[in-house]
This record gives structure tokens, sequence and C-alpha cells, in this order.
């Protein structure tokens, strides 16, 4: 687990890094001055570093599933965290829905032996017996 987390770090450290450098070569370019050039051709070479380093940790990071909805969560400009959070309630609403009908279905098995039970009650004595509930449900 360490591993992975170091792994996420070292990306995130390079991210923030080139996103540090991007901000600067903003600032550069759009008040370039002709006397700026080797400063404007250094933070070029910077940034052309920092993507060969990006791309070298991403070997690292091939075992690393995202679901495609992240990316649309980050497209609205949304917190990716809230995927997580979203889905956790989607779950949530999902299991008590399950719940209901289940709890329904073992509502619905009781009242149909009751009534089985009128109709055909030596049929549903042997079958209590065979699954080991010899009382009604």
């Amino acid at each position: 687990m360490a591993d992975k987390a170091d792994r996420f770090e070292a990306v995130e450290q390079q991210l923030e890094l080139f996103i540090e450098n991007t901000r600067q070569l903003g600032i550069i370019v759009s008040d370039f001055q002709p006397q700026g050039q080797n400063v404007l051709n250094q933070k070029l070479h910077t940034m052309v570093t920092g993507l060969q380093e990006i791309d070298k940790l991403k070997t690292h990071m091939g075992d690393i599933q995202v679901p495609l909805e992240v990316f649309d969560y980050i497209d609205q400009g949304k917190n990716p965290n809230l995927y997580t959070k979203d889905c956790l309630e989607k779950a949530l609403a999902k299991n008590e829905q399950v719940k209901g009908k289940i709890d329904n279905f073992k509502k619905f098995k009781a009242a149909l032996l009751v009534e089985l039970d009128k109709v055909f009650p030596h049929e549903i004595n042997n079958y209590r017996a065979m699954r080991g509930d010899d009382k009604p449900s």
C-alpha cells in the first residue's frame, strides 16, 4: 500500500511542478521581451523535461483504473471526490431498494405458505420438514 501511495505522490509532485512551470511560462510569454529569449528557451526545456518525467512515471501507474465518469466530473469543473460520494449515495439508495424487495418477498412467502397450508396442509408440512423449518413462517 505504501508503494502505491509513493507512486501517487511522485506523480502528484511532477504534475504540480509541471503546472507551476506552465504558469511561469505563461507569465514569460505574456510579457515577452527579446532579451528574455534565453529564459523562455530554458523554461520550454524545463517543460519538455517535466513531460518526459511524467511519461516515465506512467509506466508505474499501469495497474490504476479510473472510471471514465471521473473525467466527466472534472470536465464539468466538479471535484472528482464528488464522484465517490455520488457512487456511495447511489449504492445506498439501491441497497434500500433491494432491501425493500427482499422484505416484500419474505412477506409474500409467508402469506403464500399460510394460504397453501389451508389448501394443501399435508404437502406444506412435507415441504417444511424437508427444509428443516417445522414452524409456520
